[in-house]
């Protein structure tokens, strides 16, 4: 009933590890034809559900075993929803019948994945289960978006439903109501604007939303903006926009929710006399916003963001406001850096690294761009770009750079999906390399080797001075290549911008999964706004 309920759904693909206590839905899945991509570490499983979700737009499913499986996949799932992902994360779990009597692998699975998701349910009955199932993929999918979790007791999952047909599918719910008084009151805000900005979460940087979000642009004569970067407003793919905020006379939350990335809302980062109205879908969000913005909250609407932003009565863009929009794009394109650069000392450095990679997406069919590490990934965000991106988020996690290009690739097969990460970010899961190669997703991982752990060793120095420098180094003799290629695929290194060139291409012709281990020079990540008050905690 849980698998074919979930292929009803139009789930055909879903990311797993196995373990005893889900193989009745692993037997399950070779009758509905659902694809299981079978992986070499839990938490790559839902990272490839957390990345499967933001590529398609649609439910990523990922299905883990009891106790130490479901616990491997925490740090995901707390990734997947500071992306604001719908992941349904299904975990096997110890039998009802023994709760309580020290069954094997029995844990409260629901109370340490409940701070992490938006629902997280134990259905203890037969009966319960469909139910369950029906709730935890809607408030996935609903306003705003997130992972939910759904453990299922193996004597439950061997039990016989009594039932000849699946229950009979849920209706879409629909959606909330939007009060009108406050859509009017936010058109005559943006009307009456001359410097107006939006800024959008995470979900305004989807695909799916792509065509959604350009035609509100053209409709509304601004720019929509979104951040799904720790660094925030010092995000490098934002260029110099936080110089350009304490101009704006209008601030429109879309979907952005007020938190460290903006400085609490403080003057510093949104300026002394912007107007801020909020739209957003938790009631939450709408109150930290009257707590932290007091005055200066002019509006507050409870709704999913791009829906008022469409509902709501629209105007000519205002005349005037074509200079402003410039300034705004320049803003954003911006990429001359603040403040001093460490030399390279002869080895290539990071952004002639990015900028070689870029060259070689620029050309290549249906582009699929991953960045993820801590400097070296802000180097990508700032310059490679693709119509298609994943980053490593607003968890701050780094890792699952080569999860989430895998999912990526299993998505869209005939995509050029390349992904961007340090050394230190390709120990995590260089493993899932033999995933790629089992699933025949050729992959391209471009490592930045600096031999190090270089936001680290920047800490350090910055705060502790060179001379208490510890657990940064790396190892100059570890050959990531040649683990791709004796995991089946194919390895190249690269020593400068020629070298990396040819090993693109030569990685993009051999159809397997790949991996280019570039030595580059360690470097801070660039900053290209003089602005200090957008402060986080990177």
């Amino acid at each position: 009933m849980i698998i074919r309920s979930l292929h009803r759904l139009g789930v055909k693909t879903l990311f797993s590890l196995s373990g005893n206590q889900i193989m009745p839905l692993y037997d399950a899945c070779l009758d509905a034809g659902i694809r299981i991509i079978h992986v070499r570490h839990e938490a790559a499983a839902v990272f490839m559900a957390d990345a499967w979700a933001q590529i398609t737009g649609e439910l990523g499913v990922a299905m883990l075993t009891a106790a130490p499986g479901i616990t491997n996949g925490l740090a995901p799932l707390y990734s997947a929803s500071q992306a604001e992902s719908p992941v349904l994360l299904i975990s096997g779990d110890s039998p009802v019948a023994e709760d309580g009597s020290g069954a094997f692998q029995e844990l409260d699975q629901v109370s340490i994945t409940r701070p992490l998701t938006k629902l997280s349910l134990r259905p203890l009955s037969v009966a319960e289960l469909y139910p369950a199932l029906d709730s935890a993929v809607a408030e996935a999918l609903a306003p705003r978006r997130g992972p939910v979790h759904l453990a299922l007791p193996f004597d439950l999952l061997t039990a016989e439903t009594g039932l000849a047909e699946l229950p009979a599918a849920t209706a879409n719910r629909a959606a909330s109501s939007l009060d009108t008084d406050c859509l009017e009151t936010l058109a005559t805000l943006l009307d009456s604007a001359e410097q107006p900005l939006v800024l959008a979460g995470p979900a305004g940087a989807r695909p799916h939303l792509r065509s959604a979000r350009t035609a509100l642009e053209e409709t509304l004569g601004l720019r929509i903006i979104p951040m799904e970067s720790p660094r925030g407003l010092k995000d490098p793919s934002v260029g110099a926009l936080a110089e350009l905020i304490p101009h704006a006379d209008l601030i429109v939350l879309a979907g952005k929710c007020l938190d460290f990335t903006l400085g609490f809302g403080g003057t510093g980062a949104l300026g002394r006399d912007a107007r801020v109205a909020v739209i957003d879908p938790d009631p939450g969000m709408l109150e930290r916003a009257r707590r932290l913005l007091g005055e200066r909250l002019v509006l507050a609407i409870q709704g999913e963001p791009f829906a008022a932003l469409s509902a709501m009565r629209a105007a000519a863009p205002r005349a005037g406001r074509d200079a402003w929009r410039a300034r705004v794009d320049e803003a954003l394109r911006n990429r001359a850096g603040k403040g001093p650069s460490v030399p390279a000392g002869g080895a290539l450095n990071p952004r002639a690294l990015c900028e070689t990679v870029q060259a070689f997406l620029a050309c290549a069919p249906d582009p699929v761009l991953i960045c993820d590490g801590g400097e070296f990934g802000q180097w990508a965000q700032a310059f490679c770009q693709a119509p298609v991106r994943i980053i490593n988020g607003m968890s701050g996690a780094i890792g699952a750079g080569i999860c989430y290009a895998i999912a990526a690739k299993i998505a869209r097969p005939d995509a050029t999906v390349v992904v961007l990460m340090g050394d230190g970010t390709a120990g995590f899961h260089l493993m899932e390399l033999d995933t790629a190669v089992r699933e025949n997703a050729a992959v391209i991982a471009v490592i930045g080797n600096d031999l190090r752990w270089n936001a680290e060793h920047l800490i350090q120095v910055r705060t502790y001075g060179p001379q208490r420098l510890i657990g940064c180094e790396l190892s100059p003799t570890a050959r990531y290549h040649d683990v791709a290629s004796a995991l089946g695929g194919a390895g190249f290194a690269a020593q400068d911008a020629e070298s990396l060139g040819t090993a693109l291409r030569q990685a993009a012709c051999s159809g397997r999964p790949s991996c280019i281990n570039v030595s580059m020079a360690g470097e801070a990540a660039p900053v290209f706004s003089a602005s200090t008050q957008s402060a986080t905690g990177h």
